[in-house]
């Protein structure tokens, strides 16, 4: 499995129950990066990919489940550390700012991940988005 989750400086990925950005232009790099393969989602999310994601997104409750083996799935608030084990990438999306937070990524990327890409893109809500590749 392949998680793809944005953050700010400290890690946090939403504040009162609010995802942190929306960034048109990201979602075009994730959707990209995932070149044609299945976007697994959880339904709240669907606002962020209805303008881009023609048949290469799938909204479900139990997304993290139908994702298997090499599936994508973007997290925003979903529980998903009780599945680190099948995790084989992590993709993370940093907007290289502070914002307040109450939902935090729960994986420590310092025990057993390995930074293996980085690469700054221009965002729409963000002059500059940071792209990491993690794997095991």
């Amino acid at each position: 499995m392949i998680i793809a989750a944005c953050v700010d400086n400290a890690m946090g990925m939403a504040f009162n129950h609010r995802r942190q950005s929306r960034d048109a232009f990201l979602i075009r790099r994730l959707l990209q990066r995932a070149a044609g393969r299945t976007v697994w989602i959880h339904p709240d999310s669907a606002v962020l990919f209805e303008a881009q994601a023609a048949g290469s997104v799938c909204a479900a409750e139990d997304f993290l489940q139908r994702a298997g083996i090499g599936g994508i799935c973007f997290v925003e608030t979903a529980a998903f550390s009780s599945r680190a084990d099948e995790m084989e990438e992590i993709w993370l999306y940093r907007w290289n700012r502070a914002y307040p937070g109450d939902v935090f990524f729960p994986i420590s990327l310092t025990q057993g991940w390995t930074l293996a890409e980085k690469m700054d893109f221009p965002g729409n809500s963000h002059a500059c988005i940071t792209e990491e590749i993690y794997k095991k």
